[in-house]
């Protein structure tokens, strides 16, 4: 069984995690919506990640909605001491599957409480409240009312620390104003790399930064150079692309997801990639 550990640790909310953990969402049914097509397998895949010392993993209630929680509780509880979970809020679904804000007083207060009821937790290491100005990207707008409500509910003791998702540089900057801001989750990979200058600053500060869709989300990232790469590594695209991510600097942690065993072993193997100076080259080329 894979061990990991060979890439490197990093402070997330004043607990240390290796580099590379897992996403939850993939464990819902298709769409993230609905039960997955094998509970077994997704208990399984929980259970392996924990085994092989991944001690972050990333979550939220709307995934199923509630399921993919209920899962991790079923898999995990009562949870080792080392690992932290990462779950999000500001949106809710919709009975046809859509995602939908949910950025009030009410629906947020609620959202923390059925992530503390479904993952049986009596408080949240970390929240991230996900802007939903534009589903497609990051959107300027204020954030500074629903911080408000974070941050009350961490001095309640209900969250020990506040995240952002889907944000811009300005929207972090504001809300450092009102809360600590421990880490930022953000579209970024190989071929999307809109957040080069952030991830910089991010990481002057000692700011996580946790990409999401680090393989390319929905539609896989396909490139000429990264399977020309990959073939003289004896790795798979996505493993080379995962790599990347944790070669592109220390403040990145990786949370690729999945609901197969087979998959997550091939996820957690990237620690054993090492990219030559003429394999960085040509990737750095899809950013262009």
């Amino acid at each position: 069984m894979t061990s990991i550990g060979k890439s490197g640790t990093f402070i997330l909310g004043g607990r240390s995690v290796n580099r590379l953990g897992y996403g939850a969402m993939q464990l819902a049914g298709k769409g993230v919506f609905g039960p997955p097509r094998d509970h077994a397998e997704a208990i399984a895949v929980l259970r392996e990640a924990i085994e092989s010392g991944v001690n972050h993993i990333d979550t939220s209630d709307f995934y199923g909605p509630h399921i993919t929680n209920q899962i991790i509780r079923e898999a995990l509880h009562p949870y080792s001491d080392d690992l932290v979970i990462v779950t999000k809020i500001g949106a809710t679904r919709g009975a046809d599957a859509s995602w939908n804000p949910a950025f009030s007083r009410k629906d947020l207060t609620q959202a923390v409480h059925e992530n503390l009821r479904n993952l049986g937790l009596d408080v949240l290491d970390v929240v991230n409240l996900r802007a939903m100005f534009d589903v497609h990207g990051p959107a300027e707008g204020s954030l500074d009312e629903p911080l408000e409500v974070l941050a009350d509910l961490k001095r309640q003791g209900l969250i020990r620390n506040i995240g952002l998702s889907n944000v811009t540089a300005k929207q972090i900057d504001d809300g450092k104003k009102i809360t600590d801001i421990v880490c930022v989750q953000n579209q970024y990979n190989l071929a999307h790399r809109g957040d080069d200058a952030l991830i910089e600053k991010l990481g002057a500060e000692g700011i996580a930064y946790v990409p999401f869709f680090p393989l390319g989300g929905f539609s896989p990232l396909q490139s000429a150079a990264l399977s020309d790469v990959a073939s003289r590594l004896g790795a798979t695209p996505l493993q080379v692309a995962l790599a990347w991510l944790l070669h592109r600097s220390p403040n990145i942690l990786l949370i690729p997801g999945t609901s197969s065993r087979v998959h997550l072993r091939e996820n957690l193997a990237v620690e054993n990639i090492e990219l030559p100076g003429d394999a960085l080259a040509e990737l750095e080329k899809m950013a262009a």
